[in-house]
């Protein structure tokens, strides 16, 4: 996979965590208080600034009330669509 192809993706990713939130009325601040974080953490993430390794992902699915397993099923039919 090219490294364009890569940074296109992540954009996506991000977009989907951004959207998980959203979609489940969380603010950002909400999510930096259970990360022990401030907001502009969450904001480095949801912007692509600051990735996001699968423990971290654990972390954020955990606090979004969605298994890993959904949230990789739910991010195909994002990405599908947003491609």
């Amino acid at each position: 996979m090219k490294k364009n192809d890569l940074k296109a993706e992540y954009r996506i990713f991000c977009a989907f965590l951004k959207h998980v939130r959203r979609e489940r009325n969380i603010r950002q601040v909400e999510v930096a208080l259970k990360l022990q974080k401030p907001q502009s953490y969450v904001s480095k993430i949801e912007s692509g600034e600051r990735r996001v390794d699968f423990v971290e992902l654990r972390y954020l699915c955990k606090i979004y009330g969605i298994s890993v397993e959904d949230f990789e099923k739910q991010f195909e039919h994002f990405r599908k669509k947003v491609r």
